[in-house]
Order: C-alpha cells, then sequence, then structure tokens
C-alpha cells in the first residue's frame, strides 16, 4: 500500500516547536518559518479561497533546504475543517507508474462507485484494483478530476504533494492534467518542488528563495550557542545564500572554535553539493551497521519499517545494535521510515559502494512479496544484477507487460529498456529492443525509440527480425511527420515483410498508402504503394475491410475509379457491418471510402459509430482524429453549430494531451461561414507549418477551404489558383472536392481552358458513381459549361438530386447559381424565386460570404431585400462558455459536457449560471431560442 508522509525540519522537533506549531503556537511559527511572511501570506489566501468554493493551484519551488517541506506542513496544518490528502514523489519509484497518484487517492478509493463507469473502471485499472484494458491516461486524469471534484462536494480538499521533481511520469501528467481544469471546485492543489517541472510548467507559482540577511542572521543565532564573529557571521550566511538547511546543517559541523574564529567557512561547489558533504561527514562518523541500515533505507521507497528490518537482518544488521548508538538524528523509525532530509538518502545511497548497493537491492527483493509487489521486486533485483541475468530480464519484461496493463507507457518502456541491458542472448535482446522501441514510440520518447530499434538491428539473428527492425524505423518516421522518407520505408518494410507475416506486410502497406496519401510531395509514391498492393497475393478466404481497403484504394490509383468502385462499394459495406475495433483500427484509413464513392449518408454515419466509441472508451489522445473525421461531414451539411461544437471538444481533448490537432474542421468551417480575417490567419498558417513539415495535405486542404472562401465573396480570381491547388493535391477525397470549386473560380474568371479541364476531371470523379451527391454536383458543374438550352435542364437536375443529400450548402449554391444564370438570362421573376432561396437557405446556415453574394444578385434583379445576419445573442459568451452552451442546447448533461470538455461537474454548473446570466435566461430549455442553429 502506498504510503503517505510530510517530512518536519528536525531542528524544530529537538527544540520541542513542533507540537506547539501544529496547535497554531506563534513560539513554533517564528522558529520553523522565520523570514516567510509573504508565502505565509499566500498560502493563507489559497486555503481562505478554497474554503469560499473556489479552486486553487501553486507549485512551490526552489533549491533544496530552502524550506518548501516546511511552507507545505504550514499549509497542511493551517487548513483546519478540511480534508487534508497528501503524496510526496520518491527517486527510486520514477519507473513506477501512477505511483506518487496512488498515495494522494488511496484515502479516496471508497468513493469511486460515485464516478461515471468508464472513469471508475480507468482509475481501478491503474490502481491493481481490477484488471483490464489499459485506460486512456486522460482518462485517469479525468477521473481524478471529477474524484477530487466529488470530494469536495463534503468540504473543503487540500492536495500536498512533496517533492514533485520525483513524481513518476504518468502521476505527474495527470496531475499536471487536473491542476489546469480545476475552478470551481473547493480543492487546493499544492506541489512541492525543486525545479518546475515540464509537466507543472504554466501554474501559478511560489518561488522560495533564500532568507534575507535579517532573517537569516536571527536563524542562526537561534541555533548557536556562542559568540560568532560578526565577518564570520556574515560570510556563512553569504555563502550559504540564506538556505535555512544550510543555515541550519552546515554550523553543526564546525567545532565552536572553528566556528567562532572562522577557519571553518570554506569556499564549496553548489549549495546542494556542500549540504550533501555535510550529511556525508555524519555519515561516514557512523559505525558500520548503521552506515547499512541507511543504505537499506536509502533504497527501499515504500519507508515500510518491517520491510526494512528485515532486509537489514539478511544483511546481519541487528536493531539492537544499530538503535543503542541511533542515527544522530539522519533516520526516523515511527509508522515509516523518514529521512531527516532527501539529501540524505542521495547522499547515503550515492557515497555507498556499488557492491554494497547490489547487495542491499538483492536483500530487499528477497523480502518484497512476489505476488503484492512483483514491479518494485523486479526493479530491486535489476539493481543488484551487475552482469546480465536472463531471469531478472525476464521478470523485467512481466513487470512491462503489467505497467502497459495499467497504461503506464512510459513505465513499460524503462522496464523494457533495462531488460534489454540485462539480457545475453542475441536474439532475445533484438526481440525485447523491438519491445523497446514500440513502448518507447508509444510513451513519446523518440529518441529512446530511435536508439532500441539500432539495437534491434545490430542484434538481430534472422531476416525477420531485420525487416521488423526497418518496419519500426518506418513507424518512428511516420510518427515524426508525413513525408516522402516514410513512405519509401514503410513501402520497404511491407515488401520485405511479405515472406514472413503478409498480414502484417498488408497493414503496412496501408500506413504507406495513407502516409503517400496525406504526405507526399507528388502522386509518384502513392503509385509505386498502389502497384506493389496489386501484386499482393489474393487473401485467403473472404476478404476483411482491410482487404477491401486496400485493393479498393490500389485501383483507384493504378486502373481508375470505374475498376475501383465495386471493390470500394463493398468496402462501403464493410463499414457498415464491421465491428467497432475494426473499425477504430482501419478508420482513419478507412473513413476515405464514402466520398471516394460520393456516399454523403454513410460518411457521417461511420465517423459518428467510431466516435461514439472512441468516446465510451475513452480513447482521449484518439477524440481529435474522430473529432474531425466527422466535423468534415458535419459543415458539408450545414450544420455548423454542431462543427463548431465539434471542433471545441477536438480542441479541449487536443489542449488536454497536448498532441497539435489538425484545423481542417476549422478551415473549412471558417471559410464557409465567410469569415476572412479569421479563415485566411488559418489558411496562412496552415499552409506554412505544412511546407515546413511535409504534411502537404494539410496545405491541399487550407488551399480548398481558400478556394470556397473566395468564391463566396466573389473574389474569383483569388478562389481559381487556390482550387487548383488543391486538386493537385495526393489527397483524392481533398482534391475531388476542390474540383467544382475550380470550375466556378475559372468559369466566373473566364479562363475556360481551366474551366473545362477541371470538369474533366470531375467526370473522371463522379460519372461511375450513380448517387445524387455525385451526379448533382456533375450537373451543377456542367450548367456553367453548357449553352443555354441544355443548362436550365442541368440546373433543375442539381437541385433536385442535391436537395435529396443531407449537403444543404450545395443545394443552396445550385439555388444560387441557377438564379445567377436566370438573371442573365433575363428570367427575372423566377430568378428572384431562386435567389431568395438561396439567400434564406445560406442565413439560416450561417454562410454570410454566400448570403452576401446571394443578396448583391437580388437587388440587381430589382428585388428589395434587407440585409440580416443569423440571430444570436451568445456574442457575449467566451469560447469555453459557447461550447458549453451549444452541448447543453443538444440535450447533454452536465457530466456529460464535463466529460467532453475535460472539466468537472461543477465547472460545468458555474460556467452555467455566467451563461444563463448573460443570455438574460433561467433554463436549459431557453437555450435552444437564443442560440441559432448557424452559429459555431
Amino acid at each position: 500500500m502506498p504510503w503517505v508522509y510530510l517530512k518536519t525540519c528536525n531542528w524544530c522537533k529537538k527544540r520541542g516547536t513542533v507540537n506547539r506549531r501544529r496547535r497554531g503556537s506563534r513560539e513554533g511559527q517564528n522558529t520553523g518559518l522565520v523570514g516567510r511572511e509573504p508565502e505565509r501570506a499566500l498560502l493563507d489566501q489559497t486555503i481562505a479561497a478554497v474554503r469560499m468554493g473556489e479552486s486553487r493551484v501553486l507549485v512551490v519551488h526552489g533549491a533544496p533546504g530552502v524550506g518548501k517541506t516546511t511552507l507545505l506542513e504550514y499549509a497542511a496544518n493551517s487548513a483546519t475543517g478540511m480534508r487534508v490528502l497528501r503524496a510526496a514523489g520518491v527517486e527510486s519509484e520514477m519507473e513506477l507508474a501512477f505511483a506518487t497518484l496512488h498515495q494522494l487517492c488511496a484515502p479516496l478509493l471508497d468513493q469511486l462507485e460515485n464516478l461515471p463507469a468508464p472513469q471508475r473502471d480507468a482509475l481501478e485499472t491503474v490502481f491493481g484494483i481490477r484488471g483490464g484494458t489499459p485506460p486512456e491516461r486522460f482518462l485517469v486524469a479525468l477521473a481524478v478530476l471529477s474524484l477530487l471534484s466529488d470530494a469536495s462536494e463534503k468540504g473543503p480538499l487540500l492536495c500536498v504533494v512533496d517533492d514533485a521533481q520525483w513524481m513518476d511520469r504518468a502521476s505527474a501528467q495527470v496531475l499536471g492534467f487536473v491542476a489546469r481544469r480545476l475552478l470551481a471546485e473547493s480543492v487546493a492543489l499544492v506541489f512541492g518542488s525543486r525545479e518546475q517541472t515540464q509537466d507543472l510548467l504554466g501554474l501559478p507559482e511560489l518561488e522560495v528563495t533564500g532568507l534575507t540577511a535579517e532573517d537569516a542572521h536571527a536563524l542562526l543565532t537561534s541555533v548557536t550557542h556562542v559568540q560568532i564573529d560578526q565577518h564570520v557571521r556574515d560570510r556563512f550566511v553569504a555563502e550559504t545564500r540564506g538556505n535555512p538547511l544550510a543555515l541550519l546543517e552546515l554550523q553543526r559541523d564546525l567545532a565552536v572554535t572553528r566556528m567562532a574564529g572562522g577557519y571553518g567557512v570554506l569556499d564549496a561547489d553548489t549549495l546542494p553539493g556542500r549540504i550533501e558533504q555535510s550529511f556525508l561527514a555524519r555519515i561516514e562518523g557512523l559505525p558500520a551497521q548503521t552506515r547499512l541500515l541507511l543504505l537499506v533505507a536509502a533504497a527501499e521507497p515504500v519507508g515500510d519499517p518491517s520491510l526494512v528490518w528485515r532486509a537489514a537482518e539478511r544483511l546481519g544488521v541487528t536493531p539492537a545494535t544499530v538503535l543503542a548508538g541511533g542515527t544522530d538524528g539522519l533516520l526516523e523509525f515511527g509508522v515509516r521510515v523518514i529521512f531527516r532530509h532527501p539529501l540524505v538518502r542521495s547522499a547515503v545511497y550515492r557515497s555507498a559502494e556499488e557492491g554494497d548497493r547490489r547487495a542491499v537491492h538483492l536483500a530487499l527483493a528477497e523480502v518484497t512479496d512476489a505476488k503484492a509487489d512483483p514491479d518494485r521486486r523486479a526493479w530491486h533485483l535489476a539493481s543488484a544484477t551487475a552482469a546480465p541475468d536472463e531471469g531478472v530480464a525476464a521478470e523485467l519484461e512481466r513487470s512491462a507487460g503489467r505497467a502497459q496493463a495499467r497504461g503506464g507507457l512510459a513505465a513499460a518502456a524503462a522496464f523494457l529498456q533495462r531488460s534489454v541491458a540485462l539480457t545475453i542472448d542475441t536474439s532475445r535482446r533484438a526481440e525485447r529492443a523491438l519491445m523497446a522501441t514500440d513502448a518507447s514510440l508509444r510513451a513519446g520518447d523518440i529518441e529512446a525509440a530511435r536508439r532500441f530499434a539500432d539495437i534491434a538491428d545490430r542484434d538481430a539473428q534472422s531476416e525477420f527480425q531485420r525487416v521488423r527492425a526497418h518496419l519500426t524505423r518506418g513507424h518512428i518516421t511516420f510518427a515524426t511527420g508525413f513525408d516522402n522518407e516514410a513512405t519509401l520505408m514503410l513501402l520497404e518494410a511491407a515488401r520485405r515483410l511479405q515472406p514472413f507475416d503478409l498480414d502484417l506486410a498488408r497493414e503496412t502497406y496501408l500506413i504507406a498508402w495513407g502516409s503517400a496519401s496525406f504526405g507526399a510531395a507528388n502522386r509518384g509514391s502513392l503509385l509505386a504503394v498502389s502497384q506493389a498492393i496489386r501484386e499482393l497475393p489474393a487473401p485467403e478466404g473472404s476478404p476483411r475491410l482491410l482487404d477491401l481497403v486496400l485493393e479498393g484504394f490500389a485501383l483507384l490509383i493504378t486502373d481508375g475509379r470505374s475498376a475501383a468502385l465495386p471493390t470500394l462499394r463493398r468496402a462501403q459495406a464493410a463499414l457498415a457491418d464491421c465491428p467497432v475495433q475494426d473499425l477504430l483500427k482501419w478508420g482513419w484509413a478507412a473513413f476515405g471510402v464514402s466520398p471516394l464513392v460520393w456516399d454523403d449518408l454513410a460518411m457521417p454515419e461511420t465517423r459518428a459509430r467510431a466516435l461514439d466509441e472512441v468516446r465510451r472508451s475513452g480513447a482521449v489522445s484518439d477524440l481529435p482524429v474522430y473529432l474531425h473525421a466527422l466535423g468534415i461531414p458535419t459543415v458539408l451539411s450545414g450544420d455548423l453549430a454542431a462543427a463548431g461544437a465539434l471542433v471545441a471538444e477536438a480542441e479541449a481533448a487536443a489542449d488536454a494531451t497536448g498532441v497539435p490537432m489538425a484545423q481542417h474542421t476549422q478551415l473549412l468551417l471558417t471559410a464557409m461561414q465567410g469569415k476572412e480575417a479569421e479563415a485566411m490567419e488559418l489558411i496562412e498558417a496552415t499552409i506554412e507549418e505544412a511546407a515546413a513539415s511535409g504534411q502537404l495535405n494539410g496545405a491541399a486542404t487550407a488551399q480548398w477551404a481558400a478556394a470556397i472562401l473566395y468564391n463566396g465573396l466573389a473574389r474569383y480570381g483569388l478562389a481559381l489558383p487556390a482550387a487548383h491547388a488543391g486538386s493537385e493535391s495526393a489527397n483524392l477525397v481533398v482534391s475531388n472536392w476542390a474540383l467544382p470549386e475550380l470550375v466556378e473560380a475559372a468559369a466566373r474568371a473566364g479562363d475556360d481552358t481551366a474551366a473545362r479541364g477541371a470538369l474533366e476531371g470531375l467526370v473522371d470523379a463522379t460519372e461511375p458513381c450513380d448517387t445524387d451527391w455525385a451526379q448533382g454536383i456533375l450537373a451543377r458543374c456542367r450548367a456553367l459549361l453548357t449553352d443555354a438550352t441544355a443548362a436550365d435542364g442541368l440546373y433543375r437536375e442539381a437541385i433536385e438530386r442535391l436537395g435529396r443529400t443531407l449537403l444543404r450548402p450545395e443545394l443552396a449554391r445550385a439555388h444560387l447559381l441557377y438564379g445567377e444564370w436566370l438573371r442573365r438570362e433575363r428570367q427575372r421573376a423566377e430568378a428572384r424565386v431562386h435567389l431568395r432561396t438561396a439567400y434564406e437557405m445560406f442565413v439560416s446556415i450561417g454562410m454570410e460570404a454566400f448570403a452576401e453574394r446571394a443578396r448583391r444578385e437580388l437587388l440587381a434583379t430589382g428585388d428589395n431585400v434587407r440585409e440580416r445576419k443569423s440571430s444570436s445573442m451568445s456574442g457575449e459568451l467566451t469560447a469555453q462558455e459557447k461550447q458549453i452552451a451549444l452541448l447543453v442546447r443538444d440535450g447533454l448533461s452536465n457530466p456529460e459536457v464535463a466529460a467532453r470538455l475535460f472539466l468537472s461537474p461543477r465547472t460545468v454548473e458555474w460556467h452555467l449560471r455566467k451563461i444563463f446570466t448573460k443570455l438574460g435566461i433561467s433554463s436549459r430549455k431557453q437555450l435552444g431560442d437564443v442560440l441559432s442553429g448557424g452559429e459555431a
């Protein structure tokens, strides 16, 4: 069971002040917190705010010995009437996933039943209470946020985490996430850390520095009982930089005469090093058995006295012998084993002989329960092993498997990396290096992944191992950016995999195809991958979803749409019926099937199904991908408010995970809305970033969005080059969608050659597909380039066909083009009908630029039309308030909104009260009346 303690200054105990300080004694405060009035005031404000129902976060950081722990204890002692949860990072536990988090949350585990089922399951899994699929780290973080929020309902809560620089990475990421999302809960989260760690950067901070000269002199006087020369005193204070622990610790090692004369005040290196040397001097003066006991305690992170003594006894250390002489105040035995200061622990461990450290770890491994705590036992065994040892390496591999089952990817990577170092058999070492590469890559440690991929390649004993090492390099390159190098590496790996594992080869070919489609500089790589796929042997039995998608995509490139269409339609049918796990595994690629066959009904249905499963499973890191996958057809359907909510949710997920988010939906959304300044800023930034990263799919989407924007603004000369650039993309979906924009822009700009060339491409893309979407778009574009006799019928066909689709913007644009044509044909009365229909549709959707274009055409017919915007009362809402309002409007409960936006239900409730006030309403039902359908 994880343990919790809060260290107190030993010198305070010796002066008999600890108990008085806990009772609020002024004497205790003056002794233990001398010169800390500003810091205490800030902590008092923090506690007071939490008592008033607010949340507070504070990172107290500073050099070792400067008094951080004393301040944290002051906060805990000041939190009368509040529940206090404590945890401390332990240096030797940094590789054990969620160790610090378990310390903090252990007292609240009886409240897990109050959490939503996915969150409860996530915490129970990472804490080892139950088995199950490894949960997303960010689902764990959301669960902790909900747990703390729920606990605060019963009264204010103070969470104190000391030595945060030694938290395991999983705990640090979770607590950093929670700290950034506390708002309306009565919770304070206070960290103590030597420095600002990566996961806590940007949080409110309190830097604790040395005492002022006056306060340092006062503290020095309080612990010395001889008259010290003023110059010596000044020098001592200056050299310690007012560090309280240094003032207390360094002076005690100097003889009274040397202290008085100043002969013992020496120039030294860093202050922590001087303090550690001071502790070392005291350690060296202890008997051998006492030093050995200290080493056992330093190597044992749990602080369990029974465990420490049992390990010590295996090394010949007896309690009677050791305790008779004492430990010079460096170590205390109570409910837990506590060092005088963390620097004592590090001084003891680092100064010990290597052989002694190994012996101590072996003794600890022998007394650690292999069933109750197998991972800590394995880590001790690894630390006890000087040479390769297959038994220990196998234990570490099993520990890695358990860490992965709990979602501790960084811990799993650490176990596997150590396992590789202890493996002597080269073939087995290559296998473990491959596993370490995969774990390191999934944990986000790209450099470690590269390093172990090199080890796997070097130690590979078979062609299959060498190919897999090459494949891992391809995955690493792919993970760092969609570029041609990744495509070629994956293509080579797929070819080499075929003799060994055809299924893995097929999966690799699909990833290579996606890499080429999303980021290749030209279509040559896409053709090469497609030709290789066409040479694959036919799959045995009925083709799976993967097989159909792979074959359909390859046929599209090598043989054209007509040849690929039957296979792609079968893939679309398989998508509708496939198990959801297959959909999630291949959805990133398979989502391209429905737009390629121009199926506007299947496109949102398939993506919504996948998104529902991602939400249900809590796969937060995947959320942005699936939210944007659904966001595109949502924009195309004209539900801009729903699309805006999806973008907002994706932004929240990306912010939570720290993973950069693609802006495709936002690009299309702002272009559709006609927000020129906002859209162009995003378009230009996306193109610039794509050029730098090689992710040219982003640039193609940005060009397509720019073409829509400029066509809406009737600036066809600018729409033309943007549409042309989008149509040249290797991404066949984006290039197809850019063609209608190119036809319209070129036709309106008078570039007949470009318009007819684009129409030829559109015919090739749509003519084999007998869907209302494909044929409606094709009829509309043909009408732009045909004579008057045929144009009327084509426009009517376009309106009829698009009217049977979900694509309201496309239908509105068909009415607009038909109305514009009718006006030019001097059929003003009928032109007004279609132009007014277009105008009303554009206004209701929220497509302001196109609405203005339709309004100008109406005025040209002599119609008197008043300009109007989409009505909305939400202009005063912040972006987050608008997110919440839209989700509540759509019927989501507070807990559901909280889960979507990575907030607590209390924070959602707090926001709703502000939303109601700003909108002048009093109930959730009224939100539908004040938020317009086109708002995003």
